[in-house]
C-alpha cells in the first residue's frame, strides 16, 4: 500500500503521499467485519467523488477520527524514536553559532535535514494529539 520503503511523504502544510496515508488508515483503522467485506469486495470498487474532494491538508489531519489520529501519533512517535539525536540538542546545536560553525558543511547540512524532519514530524504530533 505505501510502496517499497513503507514510509509517507509529509510537507508542511499537508500530506504529500495523501492518497496512500489515506488509504492506509482507512484500512488500519476499520473493524475485523469492515474488513473482511473489504477483503471479499477487492477494496473499494468507487471512492473517487470522496478522494477528490478529501486532501490530507494539517487541518483535515486534525480533524481525523480519534483511531486514526492514535494510530498517527504512535507511528509519529516510534519515528523519532528511531533517530539517533534528540530534536531539543539539535536545536541547540543549530542556535550556538561557535558550535555549530565548528561542523563541517556536510555535518550542517545532515544537521539541517535532520532537524526539519523532526520539526515537521512534532508539528503532526500536535496536530493529532
Amino acid at each position: 500500500m505505501v510502496g517499497e520503503e513503507g514510509a509517507f511523504v509529509l510537507g508542511w502544510d499537508e500530506v504529500l503521499t495523501e492518497e496512500e496515508l489515506s488509504m492506509t488508515l482507512k484500512v488500519l483503522c476499520m473493524s475485523e467485519e469492515e474488513f473482511k467485506k473489504y477483503k471479499e469486495q477487492d477494496g473499494w470498487e468507487d471512492d473517487s467523488e470522496e478522494e477528490e474532494n478529501s486532501t490530507l491538508s494539517n487541518e483535515a489531519l486534525s480533524k481525523l477520527k480519534t483511531p486514526c489520529k492514535k494510530l498517527l501519533y504512535d507511528s509519529v512517535l516510534l519515528t523519532l524514536e528511531s533517530y539517533r539525536s534528540d530534536f531539543k540538542a539539535e536545536q541547540d546545536l543549530i542556535n550556538n553559532k561557535e558550535a555549530y560553525e565548528k561542523l563541517s558543511r556536510r555535518e550542517q547540512q545532515a544537521l539541517h535535514v535532520r532537524y526539519g524532519q523532526k520539526r515537521i514530524l512534532h508539528q503532526l504530533l500536535e496536530l493529532v494529539h
